[in-house]
């Protein structure tokens, strides 16, 4: 079992290496996000409180 473990080893050291495009891409999806929100939420939240007027008028 030891010795499967290390010569697995190094096939999972590259991985180390990618760490920063994934922070890259996970801050750029949340600026994205940001940006869609403060964009549409105004109208969202119209559209949001519509729906629910006409439910309980209903």
């Amino acid at each position: 079992m030891l010795k499967a473990a290390l010569r697995a080893r190094p096939r999972f050291a590259d991985e180390r290496g990618d760490v920063p495009g994934w922070v890259l891409i996970t801050l750029m999806t949340a600026g994205l996000v940001v940006l869609i929100w403060a964009l549409a939420g105004p109208a969202l939240t119209n559209v949001f409180n519509e729906a629910i007027d006409r439910v309980i008028s209903f």
